[in-house]
C-alpha cells in the first residue's frame, strides 16, 4: 500500500517537472522570437522614422529625416513670389514673404519626427514606438517668419494711422462758456490682430501650396480709441454734438471793420440758449458804440455808406444766420440788407445775409431742441474767415436749403459826384461803391423721419446802389 502511494507521488512529480520545463522552453522561445522580431524591426527602421508618426496628419513612417526635410523645403517654394499688402483707406505698405523669411522649419520637423522613440530611455522609447504603431503620434510643423521685419512694417503704418483721442473741455463761468472743446475719438491700429491676419494668410499658402493671386490685400483692423471724457459727459446741458456751421469771408476789410467783427463775435461766442427759449442777437450783443470798444468802419446810414461805430457787426449776424439755417432751427426774425454787400457773397450766393441794428432790426431763433444750444465763434485773421458753430443734442432733424435764385436785377444808377470844399481842387475820393439791385429768394425746410417740421421762404429785395465820389473844390 505504501509502495503504491509512493509510485503515484513520483508520477505527479514527473508531470510537474515536464510542465515546468515546457514552460521554460516556451518562454525562452517567445523571448527569442520577440528579440528576433524587435531586432528585425529596428534593423528595418534603422535611419528611418518609426511607423505611426505623422506631421500635419501626413504619415512619414518608413521615411528618412531627409525625406521629411525635402517635403517641407518643397512646400516653402509656395512663398517665393507672394506679397502681402496692408491697406487702410489711402495708406498702405507691402512686404514680400521672402522679406519676411516666411516658411516651414523643415529641419525641425524632420528632427522631431525622427526623434520619436529615440530618446535613449529604453522604457520611454519602447512606449512611444508601441503608441505610434497603435494610435499614431501626431506632430505639427512650425511656420516661421521674421517677426522684426513685420513689426517694422506695422509700426511704419501705425505712424500715419494712429491718432490719440482728445478729452472734452467745458468751463462754464458767469453764464457763458469760457472754454469749450469737443472730444475727439482717436484711431489705433490693432497690431496683434494685424500679425494674426498675416500669419493666417501664410498658413493658408503653406497648406494649399499655391495661391490665386501673388499679392494678397489685407484690410487693416483699425479700432476707435475713445476719450476718457466725452463731450456728452463733460457737462450737464446736453451739449454733445455739432448741429450746424456757418462761415463767411472778410478779405479786403479795413482794420476797424475786422476789429469790430472780431469783438462782436467774441461777445456772442459762449452763449447758451436753453430749450424752449428764443435767442436775440441784439440782446446778447449789447450796446455797440465807441464806449463799448467798437471802432469806426463803413455802415449803411440814411441811404449812404458812411463811417460809423460798429461797422462789420452785420458780418457776425450774417454768419450766425447761416449756422442757424444749417442747424435746422426755427428763425423768428431776420432782415436782409438794403443792398448787396460783396463780403457776404465771397463764398456764398446772394440772399444768405442778415442785418442787425438795435432796436429796429434783430436776428432771432428759437431753441426747439431737447437740450441747451451752445454758440461758438472763431475768427481766423490769417484765413480772413469767420465761423459759427452750434452745439447741442440732435433730434434727428435735417435742414434742406435751396440755392438762392435771383428773380430779377436792376442796374445801379449813374455815378454821383459831389463837391467837397474840404478836399483840394483836383482830388477825387470814392466814398460809396456801385451795386446791382436784385430780388432774391431761397426756401428753407426742416424735416425729421420723413415729416416736415416747418418750412419758410426768405426774400431779399436789394436796392441798386450808386457809386459816390467826392470832388475837391478847395483852392
Amino acid at each position: 500500500m505504501v509502495k503504491e502511494k509512493s509510485r503515484d507521488a513520483s508520477k505527479k512529480f514527473s508531470k510537474l517537472r515536464i510542465f515546468f520545463y515546457s514552460g521554460i522552453i516556451l518562454t525562452v522561445l517567445v523571448l527569442i522570437f520577440t528579440v528576433s522580431f524587435y531586432w528585425q524591426f529596428e534593423k528595418m527602421y534603422q535611419g528611418k522614422i518609426y511607423p505611426g508618426v505623422t506631421v500635419d496628419n501626413i504619415p512619414f513612417g518608413g521615411k528618412t529625416p531627409q525625406d521629411v526635410e525635402k517635403f517641407f523645403t518643397d512646400k516653402n517654394k509656395a512663398f517665393e513670389n507672394i506679397r502681402v499688402e496692408l491697406i487702410y483707406e489711402d495708406k498702405s505698405a507691402s512686404v514680400s514673404a521672402m522679406d519676411l523669411k516666411a516658411g516651414y522649419d523643415a529641419k525641425l520637423s524632420s528632427t522631431q519626427a525622427y526623434s520619436v522613440g529615440r530618446s535613449g530611455n529604453i522604457l520611454s522609447d519602447f512606449y512611444q514606438k508601441i503608441r505610434a504603431y497603435s494610435s499614431q503620434i501626431r506632430l505639427k510643423s512650425v511656420l516661421t517668419f521674421d517677426e522684426e521685419t513685420l513689426n517694422e512694417t506695422i509700426s511704419y503704418l501705425s505712424l500715419s494711422i494712429d491718432r490719440l483721442s482728445e478729452d472734452a473741455l467745458f468751463n462754464f463761468v458767469g453764464g457763458k462758456v469760457k472754454v469749450f472743446k469737443p472730444s475727439k475719438n482717436g484711431l489705433e491700429l490693432n497690431r496683434a490682430k494685424t500679425k494674426e491676419l498675416v500669419m493666417d494668410y501664410l498658413i493658408t499658402v503653406g497648406k494649399f501650396g499655391k495661391v490665386e493671386e501673388e499679392i494678397k490685400k489685407i484690410s487693416l483692423p483699425v479700432e476707435i480709441a475713445y476719450p476718457n471724457i466725452t463731450t456728452e459727459n463733460s457737462n450737464n446741458f446736453g451739449i454733445k454734438e455739432l448741429l450746424g456751421v456757418g462761415k463767411s469771408n472778410f478779405a479786403g476789410s479795413i482794420a476797424g471793420r475786422i476789429h469790430n467783427l472780431e469783438l462782436a463775435a467774441l461777445r456772442i461766442s459762449g452763449r447758451l440758449v436753453p430749450p424752449g427759449e428764443t435767442f436775440s442777437f441784439n440782446g446778447a450783443l449789447g450796446d455797440v458804440s465807441a464806449s463799448t470798444g467798437y471802432q469806426q468802419a463803413y455802415i449803411i446810414k440814411d441811404g449812404r455808406t458812411v463811417l460809423g461805430d460798429g461797422g462789420g457787426v452785420c458780418q457776425v449776424s450774417t454768419t450766425l444766420f447761416r449756422a442757424i439755417l444749417q442747424s435746422g432751427l426755427p428763425i423768428i426774425e431776420r432782415w436782409a440788407h438794403s443792398y448787396r454787400v460783396s463780403y457776404y457773397e465771397k463764398d456764398s450766393g446772394p440772399g444768405l445775409d442778415a442785418t442787425v441794428f438795435d432796436p429796429n432790426y434783430d436776428l432771432k431763433f428759437k431753441n426747439d431742441t431737447p437740450a441747451h444750444i451752445l454758440i461758438l465763434a472763431v475768427t481766423d485773421r490769417a484765413k480772413t474767415s469767420l465761423t459759427f458753430s452750434l452745439y447741442g443734442t440732435s433730434d434727428g432733424r435735417r435742414a434742406e436749403i435751396t440755392k438762392p435764385v435771383i428773380l430779377s436785377q436792376t442796374p445801379p444808377p449813374p455815378d454821383f459826384y459831389q463837391d467837397d470844399p474840404t478836399l483840394a481842387k483836383g482830388v477825387v475820393k470814392q466814398v460809396d461803391w456801385r451795386a446791382w439791385g436784385a430780388k432774391v429768394n431761397f426756401d428753407y425746410k426742416v424735416v425729421r423721419d420723413g415729416s416736415v417740421l416747418f418750412e419758410k421762404s426768405f426774400f431779399s429785395n436789394f436796392q441798386p446802389w450808386q457809386a459816390v465820389f467826392l470832388r475837391g473844390t478847395r483852392e
